[in-house]
């Protein structure tokens, strides 16, 4: 059954409504046997046409994921990106900003990770956390020492949701293609991974109490969401609403959306300079004869 992304990606100018999006639908596979063989086919097509990336260096692809607590975010990124050549791709997880980064603008940060052209850069987190995390957490936007008129403006919001929106028009216009993930999960499939992680020793790690305190503003998370996802959806720039509450099926819709999007750049291998070519041949010659 072939997956058609389109259905999953979130349209520009469009309010949302997450109620109205699923987080379970009838899975693009009938075993595990059939799901691991289709995600190996997807893997087999990104590491092709990563090598095309790669190897003619123009453009770059920059996968953002965001995502409630257990939605899956590291085991999707663990799935799909297994077979990728580790030369051609960079992973990078965002934590709480450090003291540095908190005395730069919200955007600086994460700059420093942009994918270089040839590489596809995968960011768990992203600057997104500043119109979602802060947003629920007014304390930690009281951290960043903002100018007092700008802390207390009302258009906050709306102000940075428009720096995004032309940042991510400059990295398109610098030949990076950005495409956004949100992992969306229902509350009670949230609540059975968080008992799992207590039920299972070796995944106690995981969980702490501050993860039932951001469960217990679970709403004011919904409503952050929905405003970011309406408001920053682009046509050069897309969110897609994956399904998550059945983590092997997310994975292939994940993967196959990476697929299209770097299908789309219709890269070419680089070809041989007439004078390099007739230098390939005199070394296929010596390779050809040697003794």
């Amino acid at each position: 059954m072939k997956i058609d992304t389109k259905q999953f990606r979130v349209p520009e100018g469009k309010k949302v409504k997450l109620k109205h999006w699923p987080t379970r639908i009838k899975p693009y596979y009938d075993s595990k046997d059939e799901c691991v063989k289709r995600l190996k086919h997807h893997a087999d097509q990104l590491r092709d046409l990563q090598d095309g990336l790669y190897a003619d260096a123009r453009h770059a692809v920059l996968v953002i994921f965001q995502a409630m607590d257990a939605a899956g975010k590291d085991s999707a990124i663990e799935h799909v990106m297994s077979g990728v050549n580790p030369q051609g791709c960079q992973v990078h997880s965002f934590k709480a900003p450090s003291a540095d980064e908190l005395a730069h603008d919200f955007l600086w940060r994460t700059t420093q990770h942009v994918p270089p052209r040839g590489y596809i850069g995968i960011f768990n987190r992203s600057y997104y956390e500043e119109v979602l995390v802060v947003r629920v957490h007014p304390e930690f936007l009281e951290k960043q020492r903002l100018p007092e008129a700008i802390l207390r403006d009302p258009r906050i919001w709306k102000h940075r949701f428009h720096s995004i929106n032309e940042y991510e028009k400059h990295l398109c216009r610098n030949g990076v293609t950005v495409v956004k993930i949100h992992l969306h999960l229902s509350r009670q499939e949230q609540r059975r991974r968080l008992l799992r992680r207590i039920d299972t020793p070796e995944k106690n790690w995981k969980i702490s109490l501050d993860d039932l305190r951001e469960r217990e503003r679970w709403k004011d998370y919904v409503k952050a969401y929905e405003d970011c996802l309406g408001a920053t959806s682009a046509d050069h720039a897309p969110w897609y609403c994956v399904p998550a509450d059945d983590k092997p099926n997310a994975r292939l819709i994940i993967s196959q959306i990476i697929v299209d999007i770097l299908k789309g750049l219709k890269i070419q291998p680089p070809q041989a300079a007439p004078g390099q070519r007739q230098e390939l041949l005199k070394m296929r010659h010596i390779l050809t004869h040697e003794k």
